[in-house]
C-alpha cells in the first residue's frame, strides 16, 4: 500500500494559479511513478499529468500542457502540481496516483494507488 494524501485545492478565479501537493506515507516513494488525474462533475476520470520515479521525464494531457507543471521531491515524499492560467473547465476533483511504471498512469491502466482527491473550483 502507498497511502496518498492530496492538499491545496480550493476556489479560485479564472486566470489564477494554484499548487496541489500529494504526500506519500511510504519510504519507497521514490520507486514509484506519480501522476495526477481529474474528474469533472458528471464526467469520467481523466489523465492529466505524470512523472517518472526520478523526475527525469514528465507527461501531460493536451488540455493542460503549457499551463500545468508536475514535479516531485523524493526527499519529502511529495509530488506537486502547479496549475497556472486556470480555466473554468479545469474545475474537478484532482486525484494523486502512484504506480510502478509511468505507463500505467499515462495509459490509465491498472493504477494501483490513489488518493481521495482534492476539489479545485475555478470561477469565471
Amino acid at each position: 500500500q502507498v497511502p496518498l494524501v492530496e492538499s491545496g485545492g480550493g476556489l479560485v478565479q479564472a486566470g489564477d494559479s494554484l499548487r496541489l501537493s500529494c504526500a506519500a506515507s511510504e519510504r519507497t516513494f521514490s520507486r514509484y511513478a506519480m501522476g495526477w488525474f481529474r474528474q469533472a462533475p458528471g464526467k469520467a476520470r481523466e489523465f492529466a499529468t505524470a512523472i517518472t520515479w526520478s523526475g527525469g521525464s514528465t507527461y501531460y494531457a493536451d488540455s493542460v500542457k503549457g499551463r500545468f507543471t508536475i514535479s516531485r521531491d523524493n526527499a519529502k515524499n511529495t509530488v506537486y502540481l502547479q496549475m497556472n492560467s486556470l480555466k473554468p473547465e479545469d474545475t474537478a476533483v484532482y486525484y494523486c496516483a502512484a504506480a510502478s511504471s509511468v505507463r500505467e498512469i499515462t495509459d490509465y491502466y491498472g493504477v494501483p494507488y490513489w488518493g481521495k482527491g482534492t476539489l479545485v473550483t475555478v470561477s469565471s
